[in-house]
């Protein structure tokens, strides 16, 4: 019997109880355009052990299960509690760009020095090199060329002429400055662009395609993929861990967390406040006509993001419909108010006239993993415990997830070389920087931060 529960729109992984059982997909593009899904393992039916258990079966949960089976020879079962990729995997911009975390080059030299940032970089771009090897293998709409980032004021042209200059100057990396002639006449009409930075890497790609060939991988290498089994309670009997299921108990010695934003509170007191859910909305056009496509003089499916701190993420689409995205509700029970809807097509509007009431297709919203210092981790926090997790992406998560989920396996598998030692592999996620006390505040303080972000954007 499909005993499939509705999709929540108003889920909230900071105050629901539970992240669901069999839950209905959220009605995004993704989901309506990728086609049935694979086969998988079914449902937990009864008491099981494995080696290794993955919660979670995002990017990042089916690349560990994959890199583990295929490059160490250990068959992990993944655990997810709804549909295969159900989370954010389903739901982002499906923008891989050659990062990870909220912090560009620059700010990485001021954290760590100029030495780390260099080795990290060479890390973000190895990551990079594991998502097109991926994408390369899988059908997923690959769309490469690059990235823009268009400047929406002219008081962003130094900032990015700045970058532009500590990429090509410390990094060695082919970035280079655009004016607003270049834009408007080689790459996209954005009527607010006034330039644009354009960086040789990036991969738009169709994301939920993306994650059903990577479980196909994984699940030929030997791993078991179980949906509907979400974990109601987790013990630990002289070192195995007992994950309970709806449909049984699955005993590991190795658990690996790949739930991104969407793991509820209580699910390890390892992550218990290191994440702060954020939302992002999302809406996809109707196919744009010759005549439109003209109008907006769109000529290239390259992802963009602007220079806002609440930046729109966008692109044209293989089909010709646009996509575009930002953050703006603050919590679940506010994601569906038509104010957010608006923001987005308001935006929309300014950035290409022509488009101004365009039917709108298809609209939705999903929890990004965002860490306190805006990088992600991926680490196992307690040496005493087999327990590991890669998350904190930031939006970013697109791309690097593949690599956090290769970097994760080699840590279960208990590989370990110089990258080890680099900020994101070598510590936990932080607190928030007021103390864990302060967690129950931090949706107040963001509401306060999005209207100093949006004085700051448009204002000041």
């Amino acid at each position: 019997m499909n005993s499939r529960t509705a999709y929540d729109p108003h889920f909230d992984p900071l105050v629901s109880s539970s992240i669901g059982h069999d839950a209905a997909y959220a009605p995004t593009y993704w989901v309506a355009t990728a086609g049935e899904p694979p086969p998988h393992d079914g449902p937990v039916t009864g008491d099981m052990d494995a080696d290794v258990v993955i919660i979670g079966s995002g990017f990042t949960g089916l690349s560990t299960a994959l890199f583990l089976a295929r490059e160490h020879g250990i068959r992990a079962t993944v655990l997810e509690a709804n549909q295969l990729a159900w989370g954010c995997t389903s739901r982002n911009g499906g923008q891989g760009q050659n990062a990870s975390g909220r912090l560009y080059r620059s700010q990485w030299i001021a954290r760590w020095g100029l030495q780390t940032a260099l080795k990290m970089h060479e890390e973000i771009q190895c990551g990079f090199d594991t998502f097109k090897q991926l994408v390369a293998q899988i059908d997923c709409d690959a769309q490469p060329g690059g990235h823009l980032q268009i400047a929406h004021r002219r008081k962003k042209l130094a900032f990015l002429q700045n970058e532009v200059n500590v990429l090509r100057q410390q990094f060695g990396y082919d970035a280079h400055l655009l004016s607003k002639e270049d834009v408007h006449r080689d790459w996209c009409g954005d009527q607010e662009a006034v330039g644009a930075m354009h960086e040789p890497e990036g991969i738009s790609v169709h994301p939920l395609k993306l994650a059903f060939g990577m479980l196909r991988q994984a699940r030929a290498h030997g791993a078991r993929v179980h949906p509907a089994s979400p974990v109601t309670g987790w013990e630990t009997h002289n070192g195995v861990h007992h994950l309970h299921t709806p449909g049984g108990i699955v005993r590991a010695r190795a658990v690996a967390i790949a739930t991104g934003a969407y793991a509820t509170p209580g699910l390890s007191p390892l992550l218990k406040n290191r994440i702060f859910p954020v939302l992002s909305n999302s809406i996809v056009t109707r196919p744009l006509t010759a005549g439109e496509l003209a109008a907006c003089s769109i000529r290239t499916h390259q992802p963009m993001t602007d220079t806002r701190t609440l930046r729109f993420y966008y692109r044209l689409l293989p089909d010709n419909r646009v996509q575009i995205g930002s953050r703006s509700a603050i919590t679940g029970a506010d994601a569906g108010r038509d104010a957010h809807y608006r923001l987005l097509t308001e935006g929309l509007a300014r950035k290409f006239p022509a488009l101004a009431g365009i039917q709108i297709d298809y609209s939705w919203w999903g929890w990004v993993d965002v860490s306190h210092d805006l990088m992600p981790r991926v680490v196992q926090p307690d040496p005493s415990q087999h327990i590991y997790y890669a998350t904190g992406y930031g939006g970013n998560g697109v791309s690097f997830s593949a690599h956090a989920g290769r970097r994760m396996a080699e840590r279960i598998a208990g590989v370990r070389d110089s990258t080890i030692t680099l900020p994101i592999y070598d510590s936990p996620l932080p607190f928030p920087r007021q103390g864990e006390w302060a967690a129950p505040f931090r949706r107040i303080g963001q509401r306060m931060l999005y209207r100093w972000y949006w004085l700051r954007d448009e204002i000041i």
